[in-house]
């Protein structure tokens, strides 16, 4: 929150970083409603696009790539697995690591995931010309460039 004046009354919506919240709360909402038919969580998205664009992985190769912690990552790929979304399997090369890979109803899915997905992003950017949508992107990963640096250097 952006308060000089500490007595000056709060107004939250004053404040682009309120928008940027609020925003992403119903954009998350969305996504969600668009996917629940689809038997598919947004959580989902990173571990898919890792393994369709990559082939079946070890859940170590798994986590780094999708940025997730491992406790993280095993509950996912539970309720993935449940979801018929992955398969793990015991790999050749470790058999105390499982290898995960999409199944044929996961790789089914994809299109329409990615049809939900686009249709959530084109009502939340509606009326917004490229030049403003490649601003918005711009204007977005300075914020994400800012906060990150911080925690980077608080780490430290």
């Amino acid at each position: 929150m952006y308060m000089k004046n500490a007595s000056a009354p709060w107004a939250p919506e004053l404040v682009s970083t309120f928008w940027i919240n609020h925003a992403s709360r119903l954009i998350m909402r969305q996504f969600e409603e668009e996917l629940r038919p689809l038997g598919f969580g947004f959580a989902y998205i990173r571990v898919v696009i890792a393994l369709a664009e990559s082939g079946p992985m070890v859940q170590k190769d798994l986590v780094a790539r999708a940025h997730v912690e491992q406790p993280t990552m095993t509950a996912l790929l539970a309720r993935m697995e449940r979801d018929h979304i992955v398969l793990r399997v015991a790999d050749s090369a470790d058999k105390r690591a499982n290898r995960i890979s999409l199944t044929a109803e996961g790789k089914r899915k994809l299109p329409a995931v990615r049809s939900a997905l686009q249709s959530v992003i084109e009502r939340a950017l509606a009326g917004l010309q490229t030049e403003e949508r490649l601003m918005l992107i711009h204007l977005l990963e300075r914020v994400v460039r800012n906060l990150s640096q911080r925690s980077a250097g608080s780490e430290v």
